[in-house]
């Protein structure tokens, strides 16, 4: 059995306050900067429920048209999302080259947040909101930039501003109401997978006037792609101007460690948050001095390492739980050392987006009687 649709403002709604996502409520492409003007307030410690946009069915290398390009693989214009459907055609036009994929909605101001504080997201629950969702494989980029996809023909110069150019390969995938995902592989035969939904992308508003494209994250968060981060665990963002400015997209029915092909199984999530500001005495005593992005499941600690070299991301990602253990549990930075070495483990979160991404899982129950 399919998942259901759930449309703009229609099913189940669980935060205490609502987002939709709308020609006000997002950009494309960019993050907000400081100054921009907040689409939706919210008290610390209280819900919201957002309703995200998928970027992949409405870029200009898929027509820019989510009806047509959802239609060729069957999908009825009545099941195709009305919010996805109005941004794809309302928004202004992009540089297809040179802005950033993620339909970005936000920011979301927190009362009470200031710089110096952190903001705890915890995400309560993600709900896939359309039965489908798309990969997508571009020229110039993943990890098998150059190799993969294959070129039309030999000589080909892909024109991200012309689908007919473009020569991007998007695999759409069917999402059942069991969260199993599946493709269809040549011979009739069907490829079938496990979804955990999770948002790609979640930051907090840069104390800066100029906004950053939406593709590499850092300090401030941004588009991560850690698929640790399901329903049941939570973010930790230092805050950088007042409000915070929260702001989600990049939704995700699945990915693997390292997102290899550029797109994981992108589709819409209706995503339920409560956003908490721990201020700044508070975050030190519970956290150390966070200076990054820092996520907490109910087995795991996860400490981030984000830098355009992935060795030096993995080399970040060591320090950053060297500091955890040493902050948090007193843990002298040798026998940290060793600590890492025998019994945590670094993956690889994603190696596509400009900066790439390593995270450390480091098992809370290891220190279980030191709290």
């Amino acid at each position: 059995m399919s998942l259901p649709l759930l449309q703009p403002h229609e099913g189940p709604i669980s935060g205490r306050h609502y987002l939709a996502s709308t020609g006000d409520t997002v950009t494309w492409g960019w993050l907000p900067a400081e100054g921009a003007a907040p689409v939706a307030r919210i008290g610390s410690g209280e819900t919201i429920t957002v309703d995200t946009v998928s970027h992949e069915g409405i870029m200009e290398d898929q027509g820019r048209d989510p009806v047509a390009f959802f239609g060729q693989f069957g999908i009825d214009p009545t099941d195709v999302l009305r919010d996805a459907v109005d941004i794809a055609a309302g928004h202004p036009a992009r540089d297809a080259g040179g802005d950033g994929p993620h339909v970005t909605t936000g920011p979301i101001a927190v009362s009470g947040a200031r710089p110096g504080d952190v903001l705890r997201v915890d995400f309560l629950d993600l709900v896939p909101r359309a039965p489908y969702g798309v990969i997508s494989s571009r020229h110039g980029y993943g990890a098998l930039a150059g190799e993969l996809p294959h070129l039309p023909h030999p000589g080909f110069v892909p024109d991200p501003g012309d689908p007919e150019k473009a020569g991007t390969v998007s695999t759409f995938c069917r999402a059942a109401a069991d969260l199993t995902g599946s493709m269809q592989v040549p011979g009739g035969r069907e490829l079938r997978f496990p979804l955990a939904p999770f948002l790609g992308l979640v930051g907090v508003t840069h104390a800066g006037t100029t906004p950053l494209h939406s593709v590499p994250p850092g300090p401030f968060g941004g588009n991560m792609d850690v698929k640790d981060l399901v329903s049941g665990t939570s973010l930790y963002l230092p805050v950088q101007v007042d409000g915070a400015g929260l702001f989600v997209g990049d939704p995700h029915y699945a990915q693997g460690h390292g997102e290899v092909a550029l797109t994981a199984l992108e589709a819409p999530l209706r995503a339920t948050l409560r956003a908490t500001v721990l201020p700044a005495a508070e975050s030190r005593a519970l956290l150390g001095l966070l200076r990054r992005p820092f996520g907490e499941t109910p087995e795991h600690w996860i400490a981030l390492g984000l830098h355009r070299d992935l060795n030096e991301a993995f080399r970040e990602a060591v320090r950053e739980a060297l500091r955890v253990l040493a902050d948090l549990y007193e843990v002298p930075t040798d026998i940290g050392y060793a600590y890492l070495s025998a019994a945590a483990d670094f993956v690889v979160s994603q190696v596509v987006d400009d900066v790439k991404g390593v995270h450390c899982l480091i098992r809370k129950s290891d220190f279980g009687a030191w709290t």
